[in-house]
């Protein structure tokens, strides 16, 4: 059995996964809680679900970009748990499963997660017949610029409210929007992709993974 945890941004989620089905999962809206809200979710959700921690095997961990403070609570969280257990730990790129749960189409993907003061955190994927492969790495821009880069037929999808997806929606001869639903971060996604990599006899040090950062003039953003 494996555990996922997403600590992103705002969206939080987790995910039980035993390789064959889905276990559990739970996707809810925090507002910047946290701290005193993922711990008491993952015994909820295990609790739910008839899973006890001697059942887990291993840990997914979703590395960003995002959250500063989200994602370092949501790695702390998964780093205690690994070495009190005994744990094998994976960490994913966040917007990779983002990427993962979309239909694969004959245009490019931009995924993105908002990184805070306007800004939005895209990562870029190209088709091939076995999902898509990131062609380009997480870089933080805004919904306008992100926009004007748009020349080519383009599937895009992300947190998105209702401004934003107006102003993508201008570029409507190349642009398709994924619907709310494809949108949102599906932390089952997440174990899907760190159960092929513990098939595959990888895993990561819990001391040393580190959330992936971002660089903007003089900051420094995960």
């Amino acid at each position: 059995m494996l555990l996922a945890v997403d600590s992103s941004t705002q969206n939080l989620g987790l995910a039980l996964y035993d390789g064959t089905r889905v276990v559990g999962e739970s996707i809810w809206q925090t507002r910047s809680h946290h701290t005193i809200e993922l711990a008491p979710a993952i015994k909820t959700l295990m609790d739910k679900s008839g899973v006890a921690i001697g059942d887990l095997k291993a840990l997914a961990v979703a590395l960003g970009p995002g959250s500063f403070t989200s994602l370092r609570i949501g790695l702390a969280l998964v780093k205690g748990m690994a070495l009190a257990h005994h744990l094998k730990v994976i960490g994913i790129p966040t917007l990779d499963f983002l990427a993962m749960a979309q239909p694969v189409q004959d245009r490019l993907l931009a995924a993105f997660l908002q990184a805070g003061r306007n800004r939005i955190a895209v990562a870029w994927y190209e088709p091939l017949q076995t999902g898509w492969k990131r062609i380009k790495d997480p870089q933080v821009t805004t919904v306008d610029e992100l926009a004007s880069q748009i020349k080519k037929p383009t599937l895009i999808c992300g947190e998105m409210n209702s401004e934003e997806r107006q102003a993508l929606a201008r570029k409507w001869k190349n642009v398709v929007l994924a619907q709310p639903a494809q949108s949102l971060r599906r932390p089952s996604y997440l174990a899907e992709m760190a159960w092929l990599r513990l098939q595959a006899g990888e895993q990561d040090d819990p001391v040393s993974l580190a959330p992936i950062y971002l660089h903007v003039a003089g900051e420094i953003l995960a």
